[in-house]
């Protein structure tokens, strides 16, 4: 406990949610947040910590942040075989064995991929004892590499929408900013790879489910050139659109993640694509250089002005800079009719009902077998209510209509090859979503997603920074067929140029397997008519306070308050954020919620104490400690 400011306790715990401690259970004191596979190689490789130690040390990280803390309910289930996986790995590299960068490394799969001896649930209630018999492909490649499968996250239910919402896992929420959603419908697994519960995370993709939580997560992610990975073993949406890889922190991950999971596969028709083509080498890809000479177009019409999106214009704009400075050519371009090519390419209403009996079908003794049947048990949540009845009306797949589909996707995708074949552009950019992703409850909207969604063509997002309120951004970039490699390439040298990379203030390192005290924050100059002690725990985001007035009678005390100060807040001058006590108030003892931004301009120095009183104003600037 410390002291307060008037000599009484101030109980850190009290001040801190209850409970949100790790177990403790890692022996290492290997600090594992943000370390990337060839950090964590390396350790493995000097001694310095085991695969098991890494397992625990994860799920120290999940006890204390996603079921405590912010809460951001990211984790379906864990592996109860995590452990004694973990044991058998360590076992061959001290015999001399070691099958790769991903050996001993633990990973996350999002909850629509079969694991075997574990539950595919795609996070609905309905589904939650489907036990497939073996792993989906990429799961098993995985599994050839030495990587460790820690547990499954959620999803936005069976991957039908953007905000990772369903019946069996809640709602998760964004680790940044969790008042906010973590995009869908991998959104389980962006915000858990962001705060560090594994090393790498498995999304699937079927209109921007993983592209759309890496944007919002500071993160990378790839949807690949349709066929480039198998879909085998992940309960579908749309076969002809879907497809799966991972979300990294950095962009060597994202190569290491990818060269052990693409490749061609017989239970997938759509890998055929590879047929007489090599298998893309994303490690051997990697180039600094990579973005000199390259022609990237931006597609301006996404990139307007004003309203909300003029925030994220702003950083995407930054983004784009950074890409000409390190040698691209950077030009606006336009795809006419953009808005009429796209219109009507989708096809997951037309396949997703079939797609998923399909599934079922295999499976033996599924609890359900349609999606109508999940409907009538009334097992799905209430927000994929009306999403499910609409799919459900369709009582069948007219050929003409399908090939109408097939047709304008068609069509979209010569206008897209065309204006690159025309323009010669090595890559189309544009920004991942046109808006912050939305708080909870609200409607997500500016998603970009369809454009490589319904041409099949392999789109990357990457961090392009943060807006002014402090929520991830992300630059999307879409290439060729199979230029996949390529894309990744660029990210690259953007990165290795000045990573835009952040931690998420919420997750904090740990400390003995625990979360770290609150931050005490001082006032200065430390004298004055204010007397106040103030606490900020990083977790919760909570600020506690407690503030009184000396020689200051109520009916004097005209109010206190935090102000931005005019240097950080521009040539506007400071501005009021936070109210901390109103008039006739002398002494106050409170616990009040800041947003991500507040928690950095706090940390910053950014803040300063006003004290109005009939006798004029004090100001005393917040200065944090430890």
């Amino acid at each position: 406990m410390r002291k307060g400011f008037d000599g009484t306790l101030l109980t850190v715990v009290a001040l801190a949610v209850a409970g949100c401690g790790g177990t403790g259970s890692a022996d290492s004191e290997f600090e594992i947040a943000e370390a990337s596979i060839l950090e964590l190689q390396r350790a493995l490789e000097e001694g310095r910590v085991t695969s098991r130690q890494l397992v625990d040390l994860y799920l120290d990280r999940v006890a204390a942040y996603d079921v405590a803390g912010p809460e951001l309910n990211t984790i379906t289930r864990l592996n109860p075989t995590a452990g004694d996986e973990a044991d058998a790995l360590d076992r061959e590299r001290a015999a001399g064995t070691v099958r790769g960068p991903l050996h001993g490394i633990p990973v996350l799969m999002k909850d629509n991929y079969d694991v075997a001896g574990m539950p595919t649930t795609g996070s609905s209630l309905a589904l939650s004892g489907l036990m497939p018999p073996d792993d989906a492909f990429q799961v098993a490649r995985l599994r050839e590499a030495g990587a460790v499968i820690v547990g499954k996250t959620n999803l936005h239910e069976l991957a039908a929408g953007i905000t990772t919402i369903s019946s069996l896992g809640g709602q998760s929420r964004n680790a940044y900013e969790p008042a906010r959603n973590p995009g869908g419908s991998s959104g389980g697994t962006g915000a858990a790879v962001a705060a560090s519960f594994a090393a790498v995370g498995w999304g699937s993709d079927t209109c921007g489910s993983i592209r759309i939580p890496a944007a919002v997560h500071n993160l990378f992610g790839l949807r690949p050139t349709k066929g480039l990975s198998s879909i085998d073993g992940i309960l579908p949406l749309s076969h002809s659109q879907d497809t799966g890889g991972p979300l990294t922190r950095t962009v060597a991950d994202l190569a290491i993640a990818l060269d052990a999971t693409v490749g061609p596969d017989a239970a997938d028709p759509a890998t055929a694509v590879l047929e007489g083509r090599g298998v893309p080498d994303f490690q051997a890809a990697l180039d600094p250089a990579a973005l000199e000479g390259a022609r990237i177009g931006v597609l301006a019409d996404w990139l307007e002005e004003g309203g909300g999106g003029g925030r994220i214009t702003d950083v995407v704009r930054a983004a784009l800079a950074g890409m000409d400075s390190l040698g691209a050519e950077v030009v606006d371009v336009a795809i006419p009719d953009l808005d009429s090519l796209l219109s009507g390419t989708g096809l997951i209403d037309l396949e997703f009902k079939f797609d998923l009996m399909d599934y079922l079908a295999g499976i033996p003794d599924a609890p359900v077998s349609t999606l109508e049947e999940i409907v009538e048990a009334g097992l799905h949540h209430e927000a994929l209510d009306g999403t499910f009845r609409r799919r459900i009306a369709r009582t069948e797949q007219p050929a003409d209509e399908y090939a109408e589909v097939m047709a304008r996707r068609q069509a979209l995708r010569e206008a897209v090859v065309g204006l690159m074949d025309d323009l010669e552009l090595d890559a189309l950019a544009y920004p991942t979503m046109r808006q912050e992703t939305a708080l909870i409850g609200a409607a997500p909207v500016g998603s970009t997603c369809s454009l490589s969604a319904n041409t099949g063509l392999p789109a990357l997002t990457v961090p392009a920074g943060f807006t002014e309120t402090e929520v991830p951004a992300g630059l999307e970039l879409l290439g060729r067929a199979l230029d996949d490699a390529r894309l990744v390439a660029f990210a690259y040298a953007l990165e290795a140029a000045g990573p835009k990379r952040r931690a998420p203030l919420r997750t904090p390192p740990l400390e003995r397997g625990r979360p770290p005290d609150p931050v005490l924050v001082a006032l200065d100059p430390p004298q004055g008519s204010v007397d106040g002690a103030f606490l900020l725990d990083l977790p919760t985001g909570t600020l506690s306070y407690r503030i009184a007035l000396a020689g200051v009678e109520p009916e004097d005390a005209l109010g206190v308050v935090l102000r931005r100060t005019p240097a950080a807040d521009g040539e506007g001058g400071g501005v009021v954020v936070l109210r901390l006590a109103g008039p006739d108030i002398t002494e106050v003892t409170r616990a009040v919620p800041l947003t991500t931004r507040l928690m950095h301009d706090l940390l910053a120095g950014r803040l300063e104490l006003v004290a109005h009183t009939s006798s004029g104003f004090e100001h005393r600037r917040l200065v944090p400690g430890r």
